[in-house]
Order: C-alpha cells, then structure tokens, then sequence
C-alpha cells in the first residue's frame, strides 16, 4: 500500500442508507447527499470525479460496496478505524456531531494526515472471512441451547418434546458447524498450501489454529514484523503509568483478534510441553515467580514470533532454528 498526501479529498461519512459528502468545488466546500447504493455511487463518481482522495470509515459492512466501486473505478480510497477518525476529532476540539459534521472532518484528515491507500482483499480471503462469521455465529447458537438443554434438565418436570427439540436443534447445529469449518480449511489449504505445511509443523499448532492464523494475518502480508501481528491479535502488554500514578497491573490490551487469542491459549496449553522454546519460556516465567496465565499469554507471544519468522522463511519448524525475521523491527 502507498502513502502520500492528496490536496483534491472527499470525505464521506457512511450509513446504511446514505452518503453524506463533503468536498471542494472552485474553492467552495460542498456537501451532498446520496443513497449507499450503486446509483448513488453514480452519482458521487459524477460530482467529484476519480482524480481525488476519497475518505471514509470502515463502519461495520456498509462501506465495503462503496469502497469495491471507487477502487474499481480508478479512483484512490483510504479506509480509516473509527478510532482513528474519533481521535483526530477529538485532538482538534470539535464539538458536535453530525453527518455533514464527520464528512467535513474526514475531508481535513486526508488533507493533512499522509494517506494510507486501500486495497480489497481477495477473493478467497473475502469467503473465508464469511465462512468464519457463520462459524462464529452457529456457535454462539449451539451455546445458548446446550445452556438452555442443562436448565430443562434441572427442573424436576422435563416435558419429552421439549427436550428431543433442542437435543435435534444441537444435533442440526453440530452438522452445519462442522460443514461450515470444512468448506473454509478446505479454501485456506487449496489458496495457502504451503504455509499450511509450514505452521502445521509447529509443536502445538493444529490444523485449524494454522489456518485460522493464515485468514487473521491475510497469509502473512499484511504486517511488516511480528510486533505488528501481535499487536492486532490484542496480545500487546499495556502499562498506564505516569509519575507517581500507576493504575492496576500490566495487562494485554484485548484489542481485535478475539477469536484468535482464545485459539492460541488452546495451543499455549500443548506448547509449554511440546515446543521447546515455549517449554523453555514458560518454565523460566514461572520460575520467576509469574503466574501460570501470564506465562501462557507469553507463550501465545512466542508462537505468534515463530509463525511469522517461519512462513517468512519458508523453513519448517526446528527446535534449534532462529530467524532474524523473527527479531526483525
């Protein structure tokens, strides 16, 4: 992705339904307002052109259409975290908000912030992606009726029907579950061969974990160093101290990659035993006086470095290998 600083920007604030636009016209700033469909996509295109910077958050799902049409369209997109935009609002004092109000603020971002250009991600990554929400999805319902299976079970009248719905309601769950889980490894082992080979062969990464970390880390070209990939698995220590004033213990910061930091835990669990350098690590922490679960979080670290250090270097896992990748800033 390049970066640079564009003077022509569209800032546009994006909503289900609409567009609120902001941008200069013969020196004027002017807002509009269009539908978030392709037509009004059309029209945007039309007023402010293709030889601009357009500006938008990533808000939920509703972006994505928009973002695909302007890409394709020739025209230079750059996707913001609502944090960052929140913050650049806060930073310069701005009071109220409004959709007029948020296109306006992104259209001074892109002016004075450099620019980070979009790309789509590919095809299979998008279906996996979707894949991956159903998985998450089915799960959270096979969840709620076992929940609700063990409170019919501890009343003392258990109607029979009841009970063989939510048994066969589970048992549907379970097939679908485990259809959806199939189709996606089968896409990330069909597009990442390889590099599933390649983290399979860490001692306490599994087939799943191994592709999961393929589709959370975009086949490991979407962070320059582990530091990076650790950061957006929410796997980063936090401290907040200043002067005299220290509030609470250092804590991971939970930032993003919910489902991949509970998959890595599982694996820490195996890794302290089968994979020398987490053994070695995990050992010297407790020794130290650390408690088991600090010790585990840094065991989720390690193999977090050693993924990245091993699809970099195209080597299978040895217990004796060491990568500069690995060390790599």
């Amino acid at each position: 992705m390049s970066t640079s600083v564009s003077a022509s920007v569209v800032g546009i604030d994006v909503s289900k339904a609409t567009l609120a636009v902001c941008y200069h016209e013969q020196g004027h700033l002017r807002h509009v307002e269009v539908s978030n469909t392709r037509a009004g996509f059309a029209r945007l295109v039309q007023a402010a052109g293709t030889d601009c910077l357009y500006v938008l958050e990533a808000t939920g799902t509703y972006y994505l259409a928009l973002a695909y049409y302007l890409h394709e369209h020739g025209a230079r997109v750059t996707v913001l975290n609502p944090l960052v935009a929140k913050r650049f609002i806060q930073m310069h004092l701005g009071k109220g908000k409004t959709d007029r109000k948020d296109a306006q603020w992104l259209l001074r971002y892109g002016q004075q912030q450099p620019a980070v250009y979009w790309q789509p991600d590919e095809a299979v990554l998008v279906e996996c992606r979707q894949l991956e929400q159903v998985s998450e999805h089915l799960l959270k319902q096979r969840t709620m009726v076992t929940n609700s299976l063990e409170a019919l079970g501890q009343q003392p009248v258990i109607n029979a029907v009841a009970w063989q719905r939510l048994q066969r309601t589970r048992e549907l769950l379970d097939e679908q579950l485990q259809a959806v889980e199939a189709e996606l490894l089968a896409l990330l082992e069909t597009r990442y061969a390889p590099e599933m080979g390649l983290l399979r062969s860490i001692p306490g990464i599994g087939r799943k974990t191994a592709g999961m970390l393929l589709l959370f880390a975009g086949g490991f070209t979407q962070c320059a160093n582990y530091r990076q990939l650790i950061a957006k698995a929410g796997l980063s220590p936090r401290e907040h101290s200043s002067g005299s004033s220290i509030r609470g213990k250092v804590r991971i910061t939970k930032m993003g990659g919910g489902l991949i930091r509970s998959k890595l835990y599982l694996c820490s669990l195996s890794a302290k035993r089968a994979n020398a350098a987490c053994k070695a690590l995990y050992d010297r922490l407790v020794a130290k006086g650390k408690n088991g679960k600090l010790a585990l979080i840094a065991v989720c670290n390690k193999l977090l470095k050693q993924a990245f250090a091993i699809v970099k270097s195209g080597v299978p896992y040895q217990a004796d290998f060491s990568s500069s990748l690995a060390c790599k800033a």
